[in-house]
């Protein structure tokens, strides 16, 4: 499975934006996939995660309330919709995906908020 973000850029606080990732490839072999998001130095960080298996979507407690995660099975897309972003969501934001026979990630793309 190959996957591709789009999207991110520089917002001011309070501001959205709207993250795409493309999937080609083995697409009927996807069980879940998920956001996450990296700073320098710091672990990367769950954003959200769809699982298709049992039809589920959690978010990291940090985005809860401000950050909806779809898939778009037709367009092979995953997308995260991100509202009243704050300065403290600044990061690299990647997209995964799980198959019974292992994990892809994207090459990510930067999401950057100014207070």
């Amino acid at each position: 499975v190959q996957l591709v973000e789009s999207g991110g850029g520089l917002v001011q606080a309070g501001g959205s934006l709207r993250l795409s990732c493309a999937a080609s490839g083995s697409i009927g072999d996807i069980n879940a996939m998920g956001w996450y998001r990296q700073v320098p130095g710091k672990q990367r960080e769950l954003v959200a995660f769809i699982n298709s298996v049992v039809g589920s979507t959690n978010y990291g407690d940090s985005v809860k309330g401000r950050f909806t995660a779809a898939r778009d099975n037709a367009k092979h897309t995953m997308y995260l919709e991100m509202n009243s972003l704050k300065p403290e969501d600044t990061a690299v934001y990647y997209c995964s995906a799980e198959t019974n026979w292992g994990d892809s990630w994207g090459q990510g793309t930067q999401v950057t908020v100014s207070s």
